[in-house]
Parts: C-alpha cells; sequence; structure tokens
C-alpha cells in the first residue's frame, strides 16, 4: 500500500482547509484511493473534505460508526479529532477503515443519490 504525508510538517497551527483540499484532490484521483484527515474536533476537515465531489468524508469516533462508513457508506476518507478521541482508539479506527470494503448492493443505489 503506497501512502502520502501532505503535511503538515510541524507542529505549529495551521489552516485545516488547506489540507483537508489536498487530501481530498489526491484521494478523487483513483478510486482506489483513501485519505486520512485529523483535526482538533475532525468537523472542520469533514466539512471541507466534503465540498469535493465523489468525496465522502465520514468523522468516525469509535470502531462501529468508522466500519459502518466503509460497509453503507463506502466513505473513501476518515476525519478523526484529535480532542475528542485517544490516540489507541484513533489508530484502532483507521486500522478497521483501511480494512473495511464498501459492501455494495442495497447501499449503492444510495451512495448514487450523494
Amino acid at each position: 500500500m503506497n501512502y502520502f504525508d501532505l503535511g503538515p510538517s510541524s507542529d505549529n497551527r495551521v489552516d485545516y482547509p488547506d489540507y483537508a483540499h489536498k487530501v481530498a484532490r489526491k484521494v478523487k484521483i483513483s478510486k482506489n484511493n483513501v485519505g486520512i484527515l485529523v483535526c482538533g474536533s475532525g468537523m472542520g476537515m469533514n466539512i471541507a473534505a466534503n465540498k469535493h465531489r465523489n468525496i465522502r468524508a465520514a468523522q468516525c469516533f469509535n470502531l462501529k460508526s468508522t466500519k459502518l462508513s466503509r460497509l453503507h457508506n463506502d466513505a473513501n476518507i476518515i476525519t478523526l479529532g484529535s480532542r475528542l478521541i485517544t490516540k489507541k482508539n484513533a489508530l484502532n479506527c483507521v486500522s478497521v477503515f483501511l480494512n473495511t470494503k464498501f459492501e455494495g448492493g442495497r447501499h449503492l443505489k444510495r451512495i448514487k443519490k450523494i
């Protein structure tokens, strides 16, 4: 699996939409691409990423929300809130996100309506 770190490269404050847009543009290149975005709440990144056509960013808090975001919504970006989730839980969510495939079926019809 290939991965790209699109920043930021320091702990300095940044404007999160800049990074959400970078990741969304990268994810849109191929339907096999997925993205991981983290900000304080996860909400800002989620809103910014979802402005892009064919992006389905899902803000996840636990393993169940993460798994369902992939199974039913074919989410291609996970957003996490560093102030709202433990590091251990975040890493577990990322693992579930990367290893869960879209279920298709009745969900495909719904995805096409988004």
